[in-house]
């Protein structure tokens, strides 16, 4: 099937019910932003710590990659940066014009496929901010290749993404608290789950995921010829797994040179 078009729609489909990450930040956030007071997460707790990002932040070219939603976009145009925000979900660029108009920021949306950034030239951007997002492409080393290609050098990547560990279990025993491994890595929601499992997350438009091996995250950011600087794990508060280990991960990469 057509994962990019399938995953188009439900991602327009979460921001009709509301989903957390779909919806705008106020404009109290923009203003204390606007006043150097911000912070923005790659993952779902921990705010990404402000070293990561280029001393000044002002007049640089900033690509939100798949990163739509009226959050971090916005944020980082009041912070003074160029911004460009990139996402397979209209509805989701949506929110972001919305903030921008009400705010008055300048702030450019582009629709596409997060593993084909062919509407941008090489070396358009110093920075990349790409949160948790890639669980939902079926191959995640074309990302990394393609955001190396379009950063300048000198250029910094910052991704978060999903420990590959939370695809290991069946997940409704897991709600129930029983933990058995049923899956092996890579995960695919299109070829380890079952007929009626699969049948039932299309008809309810649910986003379908890929759970990515470590060696095609961080070992893909590497072969693609990134240098990693920057490392940290959080936990999300919602997932059964909290209590047990770190699900997410995020990760600073450099493109040497400049």
């Amino acid at each position: 099937m057509d994962v990019v078009a399938y995953n188009r729609q439900a991602w327009n489909q979460q921001v009709e019910q509301g989903n957390p990450w779909t919806v705008p930040f106020s404009a109290e956030v923009i203003a204390e932003a606007r006043q150097g007071r911000w912070a923005i997460v790659l993952t779902p707790t921990i705010p990404v710590p402000r070293s990561w990002f280029p001393d000044p932040l002002s007049g640089r070219d900033v690509l939100c990659l798949a990163s739509g939603g009226g959050q971090q976009g916005p944020v980082l145009a009041a912070a003074g940066a160029q911004v460009t925000v990139f996402d397979n979900s209209p509805a989701q660029l949506a929110r972001d014009r919305e903030v921008a108009e009400r705010e008055g920021l300048a702030i450019r949306t582009v629709q596409g496929d997060m593993a084909d950034l062919s509407a941008f030239a090489a070396e358009s951007f110093d920075l990349i901010f790409h949160p948790v997002s890639n669980l939902f492409a079926p191959d995640v080393r074309p990302v990394w290749r393609e955001c190396y290609r379009v950063l300048r050098l000198g250029g910094a990547l910052l991704a978060g993404f999903a420990n590959p560990v939370r695809y290991l279990f069946d997940v409704e025993l897991a709600d129930q608290g029983i933990f058995k491994v049923r899956h092996r890595l890579p995960y695919s929601d299109l070829t380890d789950l079952t007929e009626e499992e699969r049948q039932r997350y299309l008809a309810q438009g649910t986003p379908l995921e890929f759970g990515h091996t470590l060696d095609d995250q961080i070992g893909g950011q590497l072969a693609a010829g990134f240098v990693l600087t920057g490392f940290f794990e959080d936990r999300s508060p919602d997932e059964v797994f909290t209590e047990y280990l770190a699900t997410f991960i995020a990760t600073r990469a450099v493109k040497p040179g400049g």
